[in-house]
């Protein structure tokens, strides 16, 4: 009795009219407004892409097929997972006609660094365009204590990406971060890291871009800085390849020289600074020293 009471509250389709309609009206705050928009548009999104999934292949363009290669992919659903209903993200809108879509694409890099409430925030992003002419190109203030801001992994740069035109495909590598970074919603997508892959590898085993590019010229030498305006002509270049000389999407496995003195160091990744040490030696349950690689650079904007 309680499951088939709960089962109708729950069901809007047992709901009356009237009572749709006034639950419905009873949203009339302007954030309110916008957030059924944002799910409303959301919605509309998935649902053109599951429609352009269904459409036959056979008379894409190249860019369309590489946006299907990367949709398709079993990794998408849960890397290209966004909150985008939250207040500040951007949901772009899908061109209806996906038939007659553009196949303008622009290529995306951010730029991150940590900041000391664990947090990332974004510093850096760069746009360039088919030809490599570079769009944008800029900087922000994070608005927030910055620890540290990766001189020795990245470079510091960035601003908010304003308009994408209905049609127009993002492409980048693991281009999910970026638009994560950015806070923006964007289905037409190609991502490099689903195109490409090892040969002989597990499908989630992503190549780098750096291992991409060694096949046909480096992204930047060993040791050097992040670029993102480097990585985003990379990820165009790397997509006119396929576009323009159709070229394969299987690149050998690399096995990267490690230093002697490396082999007995465990790498954990974008642990926030505030987790106890205690914690992490209860996660592993062994002896071992913890070594924070964590660099304090003042800098100002």
């Amino acid at each position: 009795m309680i499951k088939k009471f709960g089962a109708s509250l729950s069901d809007p389709g047992k709901r009356s009219i009237d009572v749709l309609t006034a639950f419905v009206r009873s949203f009339d705050k302007q954030d309110d407004l916008k957030l059924f928009a944002k799910v409303v548009q959301c919605n509309s999104n998935r649902q053109g892409v599951d429609q352009f999934l269904k459409n036959s292949p056979a008379n894409e363009s190249k860019e369309q097929k590489l946006v299907r290669v990367t949709l398709e992919h079993p990794q998408y659903p849960i890397d290209y997972s966004f909150p985008s209903h939250n207040q500040d993200w951007v949901v772009t809108k899908l061109n209806k006609k996906l038939k007659e879509a553009s196949n303008a694409m622009l290529a995306v890099d951010c730029e991150m660094v940590l900041c000391k409430d664990g947090s990332e925030a974004l510093v850096r992003v760069c746009v360039v365009d088919q030809n490599l002419e570079v769009k944008l190109d800029e900087l922000v203030n994070p608005n927030k204590k910055v620890a540290d801001y990766r001189t020795v992994i990245t470079g510091m740069y960035f601003k908010i990406l304003q308009e994408l035109s209905d049609g127009t495909i993002l492409v980048g590598h693991s281009l999910n971060n970026d638009l994560q970074a950015l806070k923006i919603d964007h289905i037409m997508v190609i991502d490099t890291a689903y195109v490409f892959k090892y040969s002989g590898g597990p499908i989630s085993r992503k190549p780098s871009l750096n291992n991409l590019c060694k096949f046909g010229y480096e992204v930047r030498k060993k040791g050097s800085p992040h670029n993102c305006l480097d990585d985003a002509c990379a990820a165009m270049k790397l997509v006119l390849a396929k576009v323009v000389r159709e070229v394969g999407d299987t690149i050998p496995s690399v096995q990267e020289d490690v230093l002697d003195t490396n082999m007995a160091k465990l790498l954990l990744h974008r642990i926030p600074r505030t987790v106890p040490s205690v914690e992490l030696q209860n996660a592993i349950p062994e002896n071992f020293t913890l070594e924070v690689k964590v660099q304090y650079i003042t800098l100002g904007f």
